[in-house]
């Protein structure tokens, strides 16, 4: 039997699996909350330090119209900005708990994020390779990416709120 080091990170490279991950956002709209997802993403793990992007023109939502609102310079600015990137400075894993600290660019803007979400080891998939999940969250306020478009309630209080939380829930498979 062998002894796992629940606190080591995955080493060598790591590629997402498209197939079997997502990326998104969800942001309180009115009375309820607004989901999207990214169609078109990358991401890799290479010896603890984790890259991301999402393209912006894969925005995908339940309203064509709104898709397009959505890469408008009110939003993401696709033209401008076609693409939102993450890079990772210090990952740190306590048994399946991770919190990874880093960069996050949204329409040409970058701040510091912490994300926090959970880890699992390695395991060997019926392909002969080996992959790992990473399931992940963080809240930013989009305000601070200068996506500040809102449509005013009735009662004068925004309709969108300016507290967007991004989910990636992600399965990375070693690479030879």
């Amino acid at each position: 039997m062998s002894i796992v080091d629940t606190h080591v990170l995955p080493t060598g490279t790591w590629q997402v699996d498209k197939v079997h991950s997502s990326i998104g956002f969800a942001v309180d709209y009115m009375a309820g909350t607004f989901h999207g997802t990214f169609s078109d993403f990358d991401a890799a793990v290479t010896d603890g330090v984790l890259n991301g992007s999402a393209k912006v023109a894969s925005v995908q939502v339940m309203d064509e119209s709104l898709a397009a609102h959505l890469q408008s310079p009110d939003f993401f600015d696709a033209q401008a900005h076609p693409e939102l990137t993450f890079t990772s400075k210090t990952i740190n894993r306590d048994g399946d708990r991770v919190t990874i600290d880093g960069e996050i660019t949204i329409k040409g803007h970058t701040e510091t994020a912490e994300i926090t979400g959970e880890i699992s080891d390695p395991i060997a998939d019926p392909y002969g390779g080996e992959r790992f999940r990473l399931t992940l969250q963080t809240v930013v306020d989009r305000d601070t990416f200068g996506v500040s478009w809102n449509n005013p309630l009735p009662s004068g209080e925004p309709a969108l709120s300016n507290e967007v939380t991004i989910m990636a829930e992600m399965q990375l498979s070693k690479q030879a």
